[in-house]
């Protein structure tokens, strides 16, 4: 237990639901001891340990149990079976504010959360400024929260949880509040705790965040434990949940592509280098059969010059007629992160237009800005069926790689390819 921060071992949260009010009493005042609940589990047996310095995801769902879990581990919630085990102090920002005063100012809300942590008056007052001047929100901090606005509330939230020196930072669905500049500086604090070897339990519906910022990830749905691992492979097992493509029988390389096995030897995608763990599902109405990334010269190839023209090609089987379908590429880096990519949809492209054709070839032109180095790429066919449901036809992640060649890099992702200039006087 010395490098685990927090056990979870067989936790397990069961509510009762009554169809009315009236059959909660009805149970109470029962004789016979007849229920009149069902049972809710919104926990069933979770068990994972979170390693002393890790920055772990929790993802899941909507009403997958991940805030109830992270209640318990604060001591907001009690399991009803099971243990969590906690090993260092916990600050958590879980629904932005709680805990806060409505009536109280900031101020006041500062000392209450403090000592709802554990703190002393004294101590609290050591990291006072330092609480402020991260929250930044003027002379308001002498008013009562209720006149807060949203963005207000969550700086000063944010600003007290972070600023307390936690041995373990637990944050649900909080960094994307606020304006665009403190965002940043959310973000800042957040790899400031990564270096400094503090504990982080994340949860978040951005997956971009989810695996940049994670050493590890566990997945969560409808109160199960699904997986553990990579965040990057995790994420796209999520994915899958998200579409009713996961189905946890199957081994994952049931999930591989396979199907590039046609009669006819000459397909594109002979040409690259396919990588190995690369994951297809869907329904197959319509079916990736070939694909490849052509350069300025409309040769295959994987390694494409910054700055030139290149097109990513993919043809599709049509093996069922359907109305309007989605085609899609995108690219992400080593790290899972989707970095750029777009849609058919999003490009107002007309998709209907088949007729009694068999096939259709799918053509993304563009320049390629991203910074030099290597990117995975990521194709798709989707659409919406009756009642609007969101539907995979294919799907194919991380097929193969693309290596950018640059001569010249500037800072982040993408070059803005500006001109500069020198005028001297």
């Amino acid at each position: 237990m010395a490098d685990i921060a927090v056990k979870i071992d067989k936790v397990s949260k069961i509510y009762k639901l009554y169809d009315k009010p009236i059959d909660r009493l009805k149970e109470t005042l029962s004789i016979s001891k007849k229920n009149y609940h069902r049972k809710h589990y919104a926990l069933d047996c979770i068990s994972f340990d979170v390693k002393q310095g890790e920055t772990i995801g929790i993802i899941g769902t909507n009403g997958s149990g991940k805030s109830t879990l992270l209640k318990m581990i604060t001591g907001v919630l009690t399991p009803t079976y099971g243990d969590i085990a906690v090993n260092g102090k916990v600050s958590a920002l879980l629904e932005l504010g709680a805990g806060f005063n409505p009536e109280y100012t900031g101020i006041e809300n500062i000392y209450l959360n403090g000592t709802m942590m554990g703190y002393t008056k004294y101590e609290i007052e050591k990291r006072i400024d330092n609480i402020l001047n991260f929250a930044d929100i003027g002379d308001f901090v002498n008013q009562p929260v209720k006149t807060y606005s949203s963005g207000m509330f969550a700086r000063l939230a944010f600003a007290v949880s972070i600023n307390v020196d936690p041995d373990i930072l637990i944050v649900d669905e909080a960094l994307s509040v606020g304006d665009v500049f403190f965002q940043a500086k959310c973000y800042d604090k957040f790899n400031e705790f990564k270096k400094i070897g503090k504990t982080i339990i994340f949860v978040s519906h951005d997956m971009g965040s989810i695996v940049k910022y994670c050493d590890r990830c566990v997945l969560i749905n409808q109160g199960k434990f699904i997986k553990e691992g990579k965040s990057s492979e995790i994420v796209d097992i999520y994915k899958k949940i998200l579409v009713n493509q996961y189905n946890p029988d199957k081994k994952e390389e049931d999930f591989t592509i396979s199907n590039f096995e046609h009669n006819n030897s000459n397909y594109w995608n002979e040409n690259l280098i396919l990588n190995p763990n690369k994951l297809e599902y869907g329904n197959k109405k319509l079916e990736i059969i070939d694909f490849a990334i052509f350069d300025s010269e409309n040769k295959i190839n994987n390694k494409i010059n910054k700055g030139e023209e290149f097109t990513i090609k993919i043809k599709i089987k049509i093996n069922e007629k359907v109305k309007n379908p989605i085609y899609a590429f995108t690219i992400k880096d080593l790290k899972g992160t989707e970095i750029t990519g777009t849609n058919t949809f999003m490009e107002h492209i007309d998709t209907d237009n088949y007729s009694n054709k068999k096939e259709v070839i799918v053509s993304f032109k563009q320049i390629m800005n991203l910074q030099g180095g290597s990117y995975l790429l990521s194709l798709g066919c989707t659409g919406y069926e009756r009642n609007n449901d969101f539907t995979v036809y294919n799907r194919l992640y991380d097929v193969c790689n693309i290596d950018v060649i640059s001569s010249k890099n500037s800072v982040g992702y993408y070059d803005m390819n500006s001109t500069v200039k020198l005028i001297y006087f």
